[in-house]
């Protein structure tokens, strides 16, 4: 399968709507302040200190030196990771589903890498942003069915000359349990279901989807309120 069947395109642009909604009007300044210097509650602390090393280990993964390679950062939010690989040398795309967001990103640019990153509005997976040599997606596809997952991953896999990191949502007892709890308020109260996947049913299906790749490394961070777990992608 290299591409989305009809029923799963419809089911990501769905949910994609659905971010972009949640992140532009309900959880903007929270999210803001998030990825900021800003105090927060001791709850989002442990969140941004899980993004923080989650963040870390997908820079690891990348090679130090990025000069004349061009990356998506593919969910780039405010920017964070955008600005990391850029001072490697990296020629960055970011995409995100936010404009909000990316009005964020682009006025927290540092001067001496704005050269470096385009920051755009929009769907990372159109292919009219051209190809890539690496591929970062954090903490996007939490949101997405493994099908869904695996679909996308082969859709971006066309347009990528080395490796593609993401992270998906771990099938474990705590994020099944606060998904199942979620499912009992009213609709216009719930942010958009973080979905928790088994990591070998996602394997198995990534190996059908993307069968000219090789899974290499993969990572699970788990610190208070925060777990994700990143998998890497080798091609070519």
């Amino acid at each position: 399968m290299n591409a989305h069947t009809p029923k799963q395109a419809a089911g990501w642009d769905a949910k994609r709507a659905r971010l972009e909604t949640y992140f532009d009007r309900t959880a903007l300044d929270a999210w803001a302040a998030m990825t900021s210097d800003a105090p927060v509650s001791k709850i989002r602390a442990t969140v941004r200190a899980g993004r923080q090393e989650m963040r870390d280990t997908l820079l690891s993964w990348l090679p130090q030196d990025l000069s004349g390679r061009r990356i998506l950062d593919a969910g780039c939010g405010t920017g964070m990771l955008a600005i990391e690989v850029a001072r490697r040398g990296g020629d960055v795309v970011g995409i995100d589903v936010s404009p909000q967001l990316i009005e964020i990103a682009k006025e927290r640019l540092p001067e001496d890498v704005k050269d470096k990153i385009s920051l755009h509005a929009g769907d990372m997976l159109d292919a009219g942003f051209g190809d890539f040599d690496h591929i970062v997606s954090m903490d996007v596809l939490i949101h997405y069915e493994s099908d869904q997952i695996a679909a996308a991953t082969a859709k971006l896999a066309e347009r990528t000359r080395h490796s593609m990191l993401f992270t998906f949502a771990p099938g474990t007892p705590l994020l099944r349990t606060a998904r199942a709890i979620g499912q009992f308020f009213p609709k216009s109260d719930r942010s958009p279901s973080i979905i928790p996947v088994a990591h070998d049913l996602l394997k198995a299906r990534l190996s059908r989807s993307v069968p000219q790749a090789k899974l290499g490394r993969d990572q699970r961070i788990s610190r208070g309120f925060y777990t994700s777990h990143a998998q890497e992608v080798l091609l070519g």
